[in-house]
């Protein structure tokens, strides 16, 4: 519930200020914070770890959109994702960079005495789950792929 109270702290703010940008992105929060207490089995109330996971998918939607924008050269639609991505960000945990998921990563295939790439379903599995919301999915794999290989 922290997560809701926070968004709707920022909403007020943001239309005080008229910062447009903020305001279309703390919508979009807020939508999914909704939707994800609507759906069955949720009884009008979300945790911190759905939380998280809903907000982990739309910073995902929201790089995967710049990207495709900026190869397209649609400068006007990517510096909208850009903007959504920042404030989406403020509410993530702070990400891993790439050497402390490669540290991560090396602990996990001693643990799992994984040995090629074969292993690599296994390693995956348990840094999925000890990685989730530090880092992302497919940095995970990159570099469990290059550490196997």
């Amino acid at each position: 519930m922290a997560l809701e109270q926070n968004i709707m702290a920022e909403m007020k703010d943001a239309m005080k200020s008229k910062n447009e940008a903020v305001l279309r992105s703390l919508r979009a929060i807020k939508a999914e914070i909704i939707k994800a207490k609507t759906e069955p089995g949720a009884n009008g109330e979300i945790d911190e770890a759905t939380e998280q996971k809903f907000l982990q998918k739309m910073m995902k939607q929201r790089k995967d959109s710049f990207e495709i924008f900026t190869q397209q050269g649609r400068a006007d639609l990517a510096i909208k994702e850009k903007e959504e991505m920042d404030v989406i960000e403020r509410f993530l945990p702070k990400q891993l960079n790439e050497a402390e998921i490669k540290a991560a990563v090396k602990n996990i295939i001693a643990e799992t005495g994984a040995a090629s790439a074969a292993d690599m379903g296994k390693v995956m599995g348990v840094a999925s789950k000890q990685l989730a919301g530090k880092a992302d999915g497919k940095t995970i794999s990159a570099v469990v792929k290059e550490l196997l290989a």
